[in-house]
């Protein structure tokens, strides 16, 4: 069903303007955000950077900029009506791989993913640029490492940023093509000041052991995709997105073909028992693939709603031109409170609702292998 509108895509990208021109830095060591289109750019030191994070209601999401330089990409960021993303592939309207999906879901657990959130909610700080922060990584590293050894076609690495220690991790397994199906998740977290305990078990540590354990299932089943998979886990969310702005802006530099982005961050704390697809800063047509699955593979159709500017991974993809989607917890309004802060803890997590996304994860990763 692959069929090449990447030059059409390219051409409407070509035509945006580049008048998007970066304020000059007043000083070194700052770091140029955004928390809007219509916002022209702010300097601040890096540190101040944590203190605009704060609890779930005076969360201000913003975008770190700095490092960009991809007109392109910085149009993108600046534009409330964006071209369409490079679409390299149609959407079914119908599944055909359910049976084969389902197999693999039923050798899925949350035993697995209750041992793995602990472990990282029980770093005091998972701040990209903490020593703690680091080893986060390294754990999550080496246990995605212990995961893929089930199958030795999958390759496993860490993509290094040049502004922080934390790296980002990228897992692949190797499809008969290089389209790529991604699934993706920041595993740093914070509670709006560098030395607080930061326990993020729902942002994000639940949406990191929801890719975790789509890996596990695949890798040990011995999936063998079409299209290539990757699992993402992306540093330096917290921090302005630089984690997966670095890592789409290498993909599209490369020139790689995205069939689809989907992002979990939080997935873990559900009152109405629906989680729900964001629908701005997204693709349409990958939103409604994307309800067909969560339909097929949760039994209940999700509800849909908005997170702003720069609220997660998911920006960064669709900044570069790649279609994305996000399916979050629960509609925004219902979301865990206890985010960037000290209480985001194991004992808020609601375990049904990381099982709906586990369930969806994999029914999304066997279905658009086949894209």
């Amino acid at each position: 069903m692959v069929f090449k509108v990447v030059i059409a895509a390219l051409a409407a990208g070509a035509q945006l303007s580049s008048a998007f021109e970066k304020p000059a830095a007043p000083a070194q060591g700052m770091r140029l955000i955004k928390t809007s289109e219509e916002d022209p750019g702010q300097w601040i030191f890096k540190e101040d950077k944590y203190t605009m994070v704060k609890s779930k209601g005076g969360c201000t999401h913003y975008i770190d900029i700095t490092n960009i330089e991809d007109d392109f990409v910085l149009e993108r960021l600046s534009a409330k009506y964006r071209a369409a993303a490079q679409k390299v592939v149609e959407y079914p309207d119908t599944l055909s791989h359910v049976e084969e999906a389902q197999s693999f879901i039923s050798s899925a657990g949350t035993k697995g993913p209750q041992l793995g959130l602990e472990h990282l909610s029980s770093y005091h700080n998972r701040h990209c640029e903490s020593e703690t922060g680091t080893e986060a990584a390294n754990w999550l590293f080496e246990k995605v490492q212990s995961f893929a050894s089930a199958n030795a076609a999958i390759t496993v690495e860490q993509f290094p940023h040049s502004d922080f220690d934390q790296p980002s991790i990228i897992a692949r397994i190797p499809g008969n093509n290089e389209n790529l199906v991604i699934i993706g998740a920041h595993f740093d977290s914070t509670t709006g000041r560098p030395s607080a305990a930061a326990p993020g078990a729902d942002d994000n540590a639940s949406g990191t052991v929801v890719v975790l354990e789509s890996l596990r299932v695949l890798a040990q089943g011995g999936f063998k995709p079409e299209n290539t998979l990757e699992f993402h886990w992306y540093a330096g969310e917290e921090i302005g997105l630089v984690g997966s702005a670095d890592v789409f802006a290498n993909y599209r530099a490369a020139g790689k073909a995205v069939l689809s982005y989907v992002n979990q961050d939080m997935a873990g704390y559900s009152p109405s028992g629906t989680p729900a697809i964001i629908t701005d800063y997204t693709d349409s047509d990958l939103n409604a693939y994307v309800k067909l699955l969560v339909t097929e593979y949760t039994g209940q159709a999700p509800s849909e709603d908005s997170c702003g500017y720069g609220c997660s991974d998911h920006a960064s993809a669709d900044a570069n031109g790649f279609p994305a989607a996000f399916l979050f917890e629960d509609l925004t309004d219902q979301t865990s409170p206890y985010i960037h802060t000290v209480n985001d803890t194991l004992d808020t997590i609601m375990w049904d609702a990381v099982e709906r996304h586990i369930q969806f994860s994999i029914g999304y990763l066997v279905e658009a292998s086949y894209l």
